[in-house]
């Protein structure tokens, strides 16, 4: 059984672990979401981390099994009345494939109807196929706009391919 809660300060550290070792490095390959061969470095520091529990309209929510152990978290923003935003979706690389992404999308869907929210927005580096793929499965579809990926910040880590970008992604949940 799974169970969801929000992170406090005091998750910081348990969170930057988790998604540095789910994005980057070794650990990450043994996983499907791994970046390691198009960014180099942290995929987040903890102050960030901080940064985004402490926020007004901003949250990340923690996915623990029965035994207590973080399995999983996603970023989340309430970017306007109609949209939420989630990034950093990330689930322990040995874990994924087993339905914990679907579960968290479906949470995240729950907290967006439960607002009276219409959109879920994402984005994604299009380098991602699989990723990519994964999304569309799931409902969300691009919209065309596309964002500079912000390799000046290096708390998200250090581009090993040239012109990245952010390639945005929405689902209409009232479709």
């Amino acid at each position: 059984m799974i169970y969801f809660r929000t992170a406090s300060i005091q998750d910081a550290p348990i969170i930057t672990h988790l998604v540095n070792s789910a994005y980057r490095g070794e650990y990450s390959k043994k996983g499907w979401t791994t970046e390691a061969d198009l960014i180099d470095g942290q995929r987040t520091d903890q102050d960030s981390v901080i940064k985004m529990i402490e926020a007004k309209e901003e949250q990340i929510e923690l996915a623990f099994d029965h035994s207590k152990k973080l399995l999983a978290c996603v970023y989340i923003k309430r970017e306007n009345q109609d949209t939420l935003y989630f990034g950093m979706l990330t689930v322990d690389p040995i874990l994924q494939g087993s339905g914990l992404g679907k579960t968290i999308l479906l949470h995240l869907e729950n907290l967006a109807r439960k607002e009276e929210r219409t959109k879920i927005r994402l984005t994604v580096i299009p380098q991602r196929l699989e990723l990519i793929a994964y999304y569309e499965r799931r409902g969300f579809k691009a919209t065309g706009k596309i964002e500079k990926f912000p390799s000046h910040d290096p708390s998200n880590g250090r581009p090993k391919v040239s012109d990245l970008e952010l390639k945005e992604y929405i689902k209409d949940l009232a479709e």
